[in-house]
């Protein structure tokens, strides 16, 4: 265990840590808090890989998964707020591929049954998961889909990913879905640049956020954390799972590689408004949209049944929740923990951020392991905020 603080009691924080690997929630766990002027919090448990020495830490490499996201959206709003890019503007007006995308109705035995979408989804529409497009572990036809057409989900890094169907009509539901995949094609078309190239020159550049990347070093994949899975006898394994090392494209759903201390940056850069010491990476304006509702009456899902075990548990985070850009938001107020108006997001392989501008705090907390949000991790989760939360 190794935790650094200068302003609050660690000991508490530092023992859901350590509790929670010793009871095999999870294979290793750092955590991360930040105020507005600085790291408030770090602590770390458990070995870097299951049966090695060499422990964990705020500077190990992660997969960073569906965290990239925000980061992806952050780029775009950077575009629009430049005039480069149009929130309401269809999305073929940006990649005319787009317009081939149709609406997945069923299937005629083991044949898709798709049809052309009521209207043409938005570039706000996919910052929002409201285009209709939808990820394979939360939409089983999804999985029978690719299962039909042998068309690769994501993670395999291939460009025909990008042919999936819309699971519903744009605008008519929230789905949460492979939108930030296509939304990082629209900002590459915008910007007329490639994707890692904008992030290092408009976001991580800026923030020194020298460990965040799309293709890791060979120091820094000796650092990476494996993914890791649990035995039937509580036991953690090391596997090979990886994502795609020669993608044939950056994308902005789930790309990117970093370290709990750099990513922090990024956080602390969305507390403050879009300023890092002295750094403006948005405005002030942009960032408070970011944290207020985008989708009206829509809301977040209550429970979101699992269509592939073995890459999620379901997911039940309760009802109230909205989505603003980028960011699940937090409506109502539980005891000890964030506060309404923070928003929030996770990778899929069991790592979690919020930003909590109300009370001046953004936290994160990390592990490597499949599948995404074993009860086991949720509760640690939980556990680390309301200590944090106490200690304040």
């Amino acid at each position: 265990m190794v935790s650094t603080t200068s302003t609050i009691d660690t000991s508490a924080i530092d023992r859901v840590l350590r509790d929670a690997v010793g009871a095999g929630h999870a294979p290793n766990v750092v955590a991360v808090a930040a105020d507005r002027d600085g790291i408030i919090y770090e602590g770390a448990a458990g070995p870097r890989a299951a049966g090695a020495p060499e422990p964990v830490s705020a500077e190990s490499h992660f997969r960073i998964m569906s965290m990239t996201k925000m980061v992806g959206t952050v780029a775009a709003l950077q575009l629009r707020d430049r005039g480069e890019l149009e929130f309401d503007a269809p999305i073929d007006t940006y990649r005319p591929e787009f317009a081939d995308v149709q609406v997945l109705e069923g299937f005629d035995g083991e044949n898709p049954v798709l049809r052309p979408p009521a209207s043409r989804a938005t570039v706000a529409q996919l910052v929002t998961h409201t285009s209709g497009l939808s990820y394979w572990f939360w939409n089983a036809d999804i999985v029978k889909w690719e299962q039909a057409t042998g068309t690769p989900n994501v993670l395999a890094g291939k460009t025909a990913s990008f042919k999936a169907p819309m699971v519903a009509d744009p605008g008519t539901k929230f789905e949460y879905g492979i939108n930030t995949d296509w939304l990082g094609r629209v900002v590459e078309a915008a910007s007329g640049k490639p994707l890692d190239v904008y992030f290092k020159e408009n976001i991580t550049g800026p923030l020194g956020m020298t460990e965040t990347t799309f293709v890791a070093s060979a120091e820094q994949r000796a650092n990476l954390v494996p993914v890791h899975v649990q035995g039937e006898d509580g036991t953690w394994a090391v596997t090979e799972i990886d994502l795609a090392t020669e993608p044939e494209y950056y994308t902005a759903g789930h790309g990117l590689y970093s370290t709990p201390r750099d990513y922090v940056k990024f956080q602390r850069m969305l507390l403050g408004g879009g300023t890092l010491d002295g750094v403006e990476v948005l405005r002030q304006s942009t960032v408070d949209e970011a944290f207020t509702n985008q989708v009206g009456e829509m809301e977040f899902p209550a429970h979101i049944p699992t269509a592939d075990p073995a890459t999620t548990h379901e997911l039940d985070l309760g009802p109230g929740l909205k989505w603003g850009w980028g960011l699940v938001l937090t409506t109502a107020q539980e005891p000890g923990m964030r506060a309404p108006g923070s928003g929030a997001w996770a990778g899929l392989c069991n790592t979690h951020f919020w930003v909590d501008p109300a009370n001046g705090v953004t936290g994160a907390i990390y592990s490597q392991s499949l599948p995404f949000v074993p009860p086991g991790q949720l509760q640690m989760y939980a556990d680390f905020e309301r200590a944090l939360y106490a200690s304040l």
